[in-house]
Formats: structure tokens, sequence, C-alpha cells
């Protein structure tokens, strides 16, 4: 099993930033990316940004598209998640999860390719 940590949520202004950093533990060695994913009350939860350990590919949400930045660390198991320019819209739960899909598997991954979660870590921009 593996256990992610999400942490660094919080109330930040219109325009401002914000940096969510998950950690996972356990049996990383599994896991062929990360991603993260977030969810307002009442709709479906919404991939946001992934990467993949092999070949370190990364890929963002056109609703982010140029605001958003994922990273990661293999070695520390570690992925951040740089939030720029942020709009009220972006309000939500923000959720970090893992890939566990084999080596070799298709890119970008689907949602439903992420089989482990965080708790979640709540943002909130105001207008």
């Amino acid at each position: 099993q593996v256990q992610l940590v999400e942490s660094g949520g919080g109330l930040v202004q219109a325009g401002g930033s914000l940096r969510l950093s998950c950690q996972a533990s356990g049996r990383t060695f599994s896991m062929y990316g990360m991603g993260w994913f977030r969810q307002v009350p009442g709709k479906e939860r919404e991939l946001v940004a992934a990467l993949r350990w092999s070949g370190g590919s990364t890929g963002v949400a056109d609703s982010v598209k140029g605001r958003f930045i994922i990273s990661g660390d293999n070695a520390k198991n570690r992925v951040d998640l740089q939030m720029n320019s942020l709009k009220p819209e972006d309000t939500a739960v923000y959720y970090c999860a893992g890939d566990h899909r084999i080596v070799g598997s298709t890119w970008p991954p689907r949602q439903t390719d992420f089989g482990s979660w965080g708790q979640g870590t709540q943002v909130i921009v105001s207008s």
C-alpha cells in the first residue's frame, strides 16, 4: 500500500499563488506516476495535473494550463503543484493520487488509472 499526505492548502486572494506538496510512503516503487485532482461539492473529481516517473512526462488540464505546474522528485517520493494566478473557480479540495500501472502504460493517464489517494487539502481563493 501507498500512503499519500498532502500539505500546503489554505486561503489566498485571487491572483495569488500557493504550492501544494504530496509526500508518498509505503510501496512507492509500485507507482508509475502521480497526479493532482480537485473536487468541488456536487461536482465530479477533476484531474488537474499528472506526471510519470519514467521519462519525466508532465501534463496539466486545459483549465489550469499556463498557471499550474506539476513537479516531482522520484527519489524523495514527492510531488508538488505550483499554483499561480489563482482564480476563485480554483477553490476546491485538492487530492494527491498515485498511478500504479506498469511501466510503459499509456500517457496521459485517465482519471480511472489512479488507485491511491491522499486525504485532501482545501484551497480557497477569495475574489
